[in-house]
């Protein structure tokens, strides 16, 4: 037996792909690391596994992952990821990126996304900032947070991202911040083995333009402000976990149910209307 450690997430990534592009102190790549060992634990077949992405720093890690991947156009991964799954229903469909790319252009799919319940998981790594772009302001920009975009602070109301998915319908939804790797881990390992659309919130730092913008310090330093600032409550009313600049940060899992799908919705529809003459469609080959 060999004594050189192992990297339990190696199997996942693209090593030929490193060193990555993400800066010091980014938390995109602990929220990666905690994907890989999700994916372990979820005992997922990496063959029927599909990570789609949009474009931003977390729209990076499509093409960092070992596994069939899409990096696609800004604000579009969730309908790409919805054809994806419909034509695919026995593969795990995972869309990766960033709030602005998921909340901003692409908002609109992801509220339709969660309402008609497909089968996905959707990890939202929230820095509050475009980072790729040159740090304009986002729909979870807490109110007086500064961006290139807002030099005075910003003054626009915020999206609580886990109520905004609750409220449209997600069957599972998590919120977590990248020093909780542990919690983070399970969260997405549940996430991976529910049926229909599971949401996970990640907070993390971007030190380049969020963190150094604001004057927050740099990354070590906004680790500690989530150690000390955050509150586990599974369960809680996701209406009440909105953030604000600096505030207390509410994590945990707040939301598990059970409904049906998209296609097990459109099956029964199509069985009461055609009866025994309906045949279910059971993906391309």
């Amino acid at each position: 037996m060999s004594d050189t450690p192992v990297n339990p997430v190696d199997g996942l990534l693209r090593m030929d792909r490193m060193p990555h592009i993400w800066c010091g102190g980014c938390g995109i790549g602990t929220s990666v690391n905690c994907f890989a060992r999700a994916v372990a634990k979820a005992e997922i077949d990496h063959e029927h596994l599909h990570v789609v992405s949009g474009i931003g720093c977390t729209g990076r890690v499509a093409g960092y992952v070992n596994v069939d991947s899409f990096h696609t156009t800004h604000g579009r991964a969730i309908p790409f990821a919805t054809g994806l799954s419909l034509s695919r229903p026995d593969s795990k469909v995972v869309v990766y990126s960033g709030d602005g790319d998921l909340t901003a252009i692409g908002g609109n799919h992801f509220i339709h996304a969660a309402r008609r319940n497909i089968d996905m998981t959707v990890i939202c790594v929230n820095n509050f900032t475009y980072g790729m772009t040159g740090g304009q302001v986002t729909p979870t920009t807490p109110y007086g947070a500064k961006a290139s975009t807002t030099p005075y602070g910003n003054y626009e109301h915020t999206f609580n991202l886990p109520n905004l998915a609750d409220s449209c319908g997600a069957q599972f939804v998590a919120r977590w911040t990248v020093y909780h790797v542990r919690q983070l881990t399970r969260s997405i390992t549940k996430a991976l083995k529910t049926k229909g659309f599971s949401f996970i919130e990640v907070i993390a730092p971007c030190p380049t333009l969020y963190q150094r913008r604001n004057k927050l310090g740099d990354g070590v330093m906004t680790l500690q402000y989530y150690k000390d600032k955050s509150t586990i409550q599974n369960g809680a009313d996701t209406a009440d976990v909105g953030m604000s600049f600096q505030s207390d940060i509410i994590v945990g899992e707040f939301v598990e149910r059970e409904s049906l799908t998209f296609m097990e919705g459109y099956e029964k529809r199509m069985k009461e209307i055609l009866g025994d003459g309906f045949v279910p469609y059971r993906g391309a080959k």
